[in-house]
Parts: structure tokens; C-alpha cells; sequence
């Protein structure tokens, strides 16, 4: 009998048993509904010049199957494995954050943030979200003293600002503010002291004005503050994206104007419509019901990264959780509120459903990484 219960207790601590299904099923489900709205919105101007209208859409279900196959082995290793090598991941990263600025990288429209490959772009910044999410955990795992110190914060803060400064002059302010979430979220939920936290956000505003005094603002980035501060007093041209992103979601009303039959959509006004403007399409097509489908499975994303990181048995894991929920939060926020006015606009995707390889991969091995702390709670 005492063999049978010895059995019984082994079986139930296999961490097969406590796999998150509502999370694992919430990602997929983000995922498909990014499959239908890339597809939408690059259907009409693929076939306008003759191209295959399914040429992004397959390009997306192979980064997705990708990523499905990266979240299996981040899943698959102890999460405990990775505060061992953070270090590495975390320095891997900053190389490649300087690599891309080589004649290694490529650019684009002024920005040098990617890798060509094989016809395909890498965007190292996306992966150095995830870098940051490791090495912050496992630093501030490590606090003997529990709550973190002036000198944690300042040494932590320093460690975040290395990876933040190399991606803001690509530039890249968007996955900036996605580096500053995790870092906050991070810092909050390991309990710095709300002095210390006042203090670093104090930092940040001078930052930012010296970043302005200095002209390491580009124009166009000016014109979409102030277009966002001051619309009415903004030009034609630099209120456009937004001002099609409203006429196209106020367009789906209630229950929208059905798939493949938004016209904003398939006469391509919403400039960026399949990445950064993805949420345009969901609101032109399904509506305010659709789209309240699409923050609900966000909101359960959310929730259940969350869980997760109050369930972990220990600092590492909770600190990892900690750290994907604030990714993911922030991008959505940023990028549904960009769409309907309420913040500026970034060149932040949003998660699993905007076009871009990279984004997708890390994405998933952010869900990875919450499903192997889930997996482990009992181990």
C-alpha cells in the first residue's frame, strides 16, 4: 500500500501534470486570431501586384510552429537551469545588440535593428526582452537581505540600462519602453521600497529631457508626441495614421463589418496595418464585440502569468512570471492604445497577433518560460 501512495506522489509531481492549459489554449488562441487578421490585411495589396496573398500569412505560421517548438525546450529544462546561465544569455544579447549596428545588421527607413537571413529578418531586440527578464531575476533572487537596497536598485538598474541605451539609438524607443515595464514590474514585485522607486522614475523624466536638449529624439518621433499632446494644432500628414486607425475601428461598430469585408482594410489606408496597426483590422472587421474578445484573451494572458508568479515556490520563479507579464502587458496597452488615441504612437507589435517572426518567437518563449515555473511549483 505504501508503495502504491509512493507511486501515486512521484506521478502527481511529474511536471507534465501541472501544465497551465489556459495559457498554453489563451497563446494558441492569440496566435490563430494573428493568422486571420495578417492575412486580412495583407490579402488586397498582395494580389494588387500580382503576389501570392498568403505569402505573410505562411510566413507567420512558420515563425508560430517555430515558436511552438521553442516553447517545448525552454519548457522542457528546469527554469532553475536558466538563472545558472543568465549571465551568458544576458551578454549574448548585448553582443548581438551591437552586432546589428555593424555592417552585419541591416536598415531600414533609418533604423538598423535587424539581421538578414536567408530572406528573413532577425530583430535581436525582441530576444533581449527576454535576456533581461532572466538576468533581473536571477540577480534579485540572489538578495540576501530580501527586500532589494539603494545599491540592488542602482546595480540592477545599470544592468537594464546597458541593453536599453544600445536599443533606444537604433533607435527604437518603443521596445525601450517594453525594457523599462519589465523592469519596474520586476522591481515592484520584489518589493523596492516606493522611495527608491520615486526616485529612479525622477531619473527617467530627466533622461528623457536630456534626451530632447540633446537632439537624440528623431523628428519624426517629436511629431508623433506632440501630434498625440496637442492633434489639433498637428499637420495633416502627421495625424494620419491615427486618424485612419479611428475611422477604420469606429467603421466595425458592434459586430463589424465581417472578415475580408473591411473596406478600410482592403483599400490598405492604415498605413503598418499588419504589425503595429494589427488591432485596426480587428476593429474594422469584428468590431467592439471581436475586439473585446481579443483584450479578454490578453486579460487571461495576463492573469494567468500573474498566477503563476505568486504560485512559484521560489524568488527566481516568481521574478521570471513577473517580468513576462509585464512584457506582455505593456505591449498590448501600448499597441490597442496607440490605435485608439489614448497613447503615442510606437512602433510596439502586439503580442502573437502582429505580423514579425521575432516577436513571435519570443513571445512564445516568454509562455515557455511561464510554463516551466507553473510546471515546477511542487518540485
Amino acid at each position: 500500500m505504501d508503495l502504491v501512495a509512493g507511486r501515486g506522489w512521484i506521478e502527481e509531481r511529474r511536471p507534465i501534470r501541472h501544465l497551465d492549459p489556459v495559457l498554453l489554449i489563451t497563446a494558441g488562441g492569440l496566435a490563430l486570431v494573428g493568422f486571420l487578421l495578417v492575412y486580412s490585411a495583407t490579402k488586397a495589396s498582395l494580389l494588387q501586384f500580382n503576389q501570392d496573398p498568403g505569402y505573410y500569412l505562411k510566413k507567420q505560421v512558420a515563425f508560430a510552429i517555430l515558436g511552438v517548438v521553442l516553447l517545448l525546450l525552454v519548457a522542457t529544462v528546469d527554469y532553475r537551469f536558466f538563472k545558472v546561465y543568465a549571465g551568458f544569455v544576458y551578454a549574448a544579447s548585448l553582443l548581438s545588440l551591437v552586432l546589428v549596428r555593424t555592417p552585419l545588421g541591416s536598415s531600414s527607413a533609418g533604423a538598423q535593428r535587424w539581421f538578414g537571413f536567408a530572406g528573413f529578418q532577425i530583430t535581436p531586440s525582441e530576444f533581449t526582452k527576454v535576456a533581461l527578464v532572466l538576468m533581473l531575476a536571477a540577480v534579485l533572487s540572489e538578495l540576501r537581505s530580501g527586500l532589494p537596497s539603494l545599491a540592488d536598485v542602482i546595480r540592477v538598474v545599470a544592468i537594464a540600462a546597458l541593453p536599453m541605451v544600445l536599443v533606444f539609438i537604433q533607435p527604437d524607443i518603443g521596445t525601450t519602453i517594453v525594457m523599462v515595464a519589465i523592469l519596474a514590474g520586476v522591481l515592484v514585485v520584489a518589493g523596492t521600497q516606493l522611495r527608491h522607486l520615486i526616485a529612479l522614475t525622477m531619473v527617467g523624466v530627466l533622461l528623457i529631457f536630456g534626451a530632447f536638449q540633446l537632439h537624440k529624439i528623431r523628428d519624426y518621433q517629436i511629431a508623433r508626441l506632440t501630434g498625440f499632446l496637442d492633434p489639433q494644432s498637428s499637420s495633416a500628414d502627421v495625424r494620419y495614421n491615427l486618424d485612419q486607425s479611428l475611422i477604420a475601428i469606429g467603421s466595425g461598430g458592434i459586430t463589424g463589418q465581417g472578415y475580408l469585408h473591411g473596406r478600410l482594410t482592403n483599400l490598405d489606408f492604415v498605413p503598418e496595418q499588419h504589425t503595429d496597426f494589427i488591432f485596426t483590422a480587428a476593429g474594422e472587421e469584428f468590431g467592439f464585440v471581436g475586439s473585446a474578445v481579443i483584450l479578454l484573451l490578453f486579460a487571461i494572458l495576463l492573469w494567468r502569468a500573474i498566477r503563476i508568479a505568486y504560485l512559484s515556490k521560489d524568488p527566481f520563479g516568481t521574478y521570471v512570471a513577473a517580468g513576462v507579464a509585464s512584457m506582455f502587458a505593456i505591449q498590448m496597452f501600448v499597441n490597442v492604445g496607440m490605435t485608439i488615441g489614448i497613447m503615442p504612437i510606437t512602433g510596439i507589435p502586439l503580442p502573437f497577433v502582429s505580423y514579425g517572426g521575432s516577436a513571435m518567437l519570443a513571445n512564445f518563449i516568454g509562455v515557455g518560460l511561464l510554463l516551466n515555473v507553473h510546471m515546477r511549483r511542487f518540485k
